[in-house]
């Protein structure tokens, strides 16, 4: 088994004043040539974008871009004609494919909005650009892990464009859960949203990440009331 930590405090940030954004992975102005990418996982972004403010109209292209907001709505509309708000307990995939055009914004003006912004790199190259929104239970990731993202067209959660396996999980102080990886070769990536939890007896807290690969499982263990998202992903 192999680990690599990342703790909240060595991100890398970007401040523009309206948005304040913490970079798990190289990004922009960000550059570490150790921390490119973990797998297929990219980019990992904790963004805080000020009342009515945010990202214009930008392309995108051969990239699987995941939105996950903390709190807060965003509005989303892209060169497909998708018009959508993404709030609290919403996951949005866009597989960009071929090219799209999207912009976000905070629909709020009185109070920001703080999400998540992950890109993975997809299965396959050049496909039509596509769009997928769903709304999930709280409660029912309460000591369990939700699944919010798939690679089965069928399965639970929304679909992507790579073998990826995404959940979430609210877990009460105390509480152990034990995750099993569903492909070989794959490793799985723990970013702890609140609280504090151990992974495989590694200290975690807010903000901080850890990768895990080379394993078929890993425990989470929670050291108090705790929200994480755990990713699983290819490795080459």
């Amino acid at each position: 088994m192999k680990t690599v930590l990342h703790k909240a405090a060595s991100r890398g940030r970007a401040n523009h004043g309206w948005l304040d954004s913490k970079h798990t992975f190289s990004f922009a102005n960000y550059y570490d040539p150790t921390r490119m990418h973990f797998g297929a996982l990219r980019v990992l972004n904790d963004d805080i974008v000020a009342g009515g403010r945010g990202f214009g109209t930008h392309p995108h292209d051969n990239m699987e871009i995941i939105s996950i907001p903390i709190t807060g709505d965003l509005e989303h509309k892209d060169s497909m004609g998708n018009v959508a708000v993404i709030r609290e307990n919403d996951v949005q995939v866009m597989s960009a494919g071929t090219g799209i055009y999207h912009s976000e914004y905070n629909k709020r003006q009185d109070e920001h909005v703080n999400f998540l912004q992950i890109w993975l790199f997809p299965k396959e190259q050049n496909i039509p650009p596509r769009y997928g929104q769903q709304s999930f239970e709280p409660k029912d990731r309460v000591n369990k892990l939700q699944q919010v993202i798939t690679a089965d067209q069928n399965g639970e959660g929304v679909w992507i464009n790579q073998d990826a396996w995404f959940h979430l999980g609210n877990l009460n102080d105390g509480f152990s859960v034990a995750y099993t990886l569903k492909q070989k070769g794959h490793g799985v990536y723990v970013f702890v949203i609140e609280g504090d939890v151990d992974v495989n007896d590694q200290a975690l807290n807010r903000r901080d990440g850890v990768g895990v690969w080379e394993t078929d499982s890993i425990r989470i263990t929670a050291k108090s009331d705790a929200k994480i998202l755990v990713m699983e992903v290819p490795m080459n």
